[in-house]
């Protein structure tokens, strides 16, 4: 074969590594999409909110100056607030140019980044009741104080909102039954089952990291771990189940169809889809949804370490900074897109933020938490006290009887964030919990 005979092949494969190269070239210069510049100055200065940034760098110093807690605290606590809307807002930049499997994976795995970041690094420091209740004040701080706010917010606009009942009602329905039954009931019987009223000497397990599980003796504590493990592994796969169900198979329950009004309203409700265009190149969004991920790791290492003190100091209950605070701010910024969509009677996306974050926090973060413990050595488990336990359960029994008529008001609204006030006003005080501070 001569050598003229060949060359063709060689330059094919030298346009192909060439087409390659220009590819990735062309991703970095984000041809035909905003330049770095258009996109970082929409992600920096493009809310009033980005103002609180300037907290972050008072943050650290507080740390490693070693300031007052209840400062230390405060500057963290808000400093996140803004990091966890840079997160939501790269998110979504990055979600617009994708395809909608690849944008449904994105959401599922960073639309909880806070919560991620907050469990795993009061988790490595040993915070085990700051991780349950923070991840259980996440889902309650979803479902009615979110939910609720939108609902009022909605019903203060519309008289009464409608929305496709379907999807609503399979998302409850999958978060009560993998929660309530999985996650919380059976650890909770198995707990009941074992529990020890006159502790043996040399039985008990001291060593314990959660101390709602110190008053089980030693096998009894390896069981309730054993139980909790393999039920974050199935959820995990149920998890996984869910996203095929949810992105794939059964897709079409989860589209909001077109409200029967009139020409006028099909043409108003599809206005707003039509502006939604991308503020962020892929890769810009992509790089800054890196920085602020490690920027807020270390801004929720700052929060945690100061938790202690802080709650040493003026006498609150651990369990109301993890089932209460922390939530609110790791929710912010849902909770402002949330109540923004009810407002444009667009209830369906709504429901979506609010209910499909809790099943995120219920089946993906919840159970990947309770991995990592089992990895790091740090004995985290699925069971909660009764007061938690009653306390989920009034709130999606009432969450699931106000959504399954298809329709809200602000009533609705008033109910669920009343009944999240009750919760919030019954942490206050330390004789509830097992574990004060």
């Amino acid at each position: 074969m001569s050598p003229v005979e060949q060359t063709p092949l060689l330059n094919g494969r030298r346009r192909q590594n060439q087409s390659l190269y220009f590819k990735l070239v062309k991703l970095i210069e984000a041809d035909g999409e905003p330049s770095w510049i258009d996109s970082y100055r929409w992600f920096i200065f493009g809310s009033w909110l980005n103002l609180l940034l300037l907290l972050v760098p008072v943050a650290a110093a507080s740390h490693y100056l070693n300031w007052d807690a209840p400062l230390r605290f405060g500057f963290s606590f808000i400093a996140i607030v803004p990091l966890a809307k840079l997160l939501g807002d790269a998110t979504e930049q990055m979600s617009l140019s994708l395809g909608q499997t690849l944008a449904g994976l994105l959401n599922a795995t960073f639309g909880n980044a806070v919560e991620i970041i907050v469990g795993l690094t009061a988790l490595l420091q040993g915070e085990v009741r700051i991780v349950q209740t923070s991840m259980l004040g996440s889902i309650l701080s979803n479902i009615l104080l979110v939910l609720g706010c939108s609902f009022l917010a909605g019903g203060i606009y519309i008289h009464e909102s409608e929305f496709q009942v379907t999807a609503a009602q399979t998302s409850s329905h999958i978060a009560c039954a993998l929660i309530l039954f999985a996650a919380l009931v059976i650890p909770a019987a198995y707990h009941s089952a074992k529990h020890v009223i006159s502790p043996v000497k040399g039985n008990l397990m001291a060593s314990a990291t959660d101390p709602l599980i110190s008053d089980l003796d030693e096998s009894a504590q390896k069981g309730l771990l054993i139980i909790s493990r393999g039920t974050a592994i199935l959820l995990l796969g149920v998890y996984i189940a869910y996203l095929i169900f949810q992105l794939k198979t059964h897709a079409s329950l989860f589209i909001a169809k077109p409200k029967p009004r009139d020409a006028e309203a099909h043409t108003n409700e599809r206005a707003p889809e039509l502006e939604e265009t991308p503020k962020m190149s892929v890769v810009a969004a992509g790089l800054g949804l890196l920085v602020v991920t490690i920027i807020t790791s270390l801004v929720a290492d700052y929060l945690v370490a100061s938790i202690e003190e802080t709650a040493n100091r003026f006498e609150i209950p651990k369990s109301f900074i993890g089932l209460i605070l922390l939530p609110i701010v790791a929710n912010a910024a849902e909770h402002v897109t949330s109540v923004w969509m009810a407002m444009k009677d667009k209830m369906e996306l709504t429901i979506g933020i609010c209910i499909g974050s809790s099943i995120q926090i219920a089946t993906f973060v919840v159970p990947l938490l309770v991995v990592v413990g089992w990895i790091s050595g740090h004995e985290l488990t699925l069971f909660f006290d009764d007061f938690e336990t009653v306390a989920f359960f009034v709130s999606v029994l009432l969450v699931n009887l106000l959504i399954q008529d298809g329709k809200s008001n602000y009533m609705e609204g008033l109910m669920l964030i009343t009944l999240y006030l009750v919760i919030a006003l019954a942490c206050t005080s330390s004789h509830i919990f097992f574990f004060t501070s």
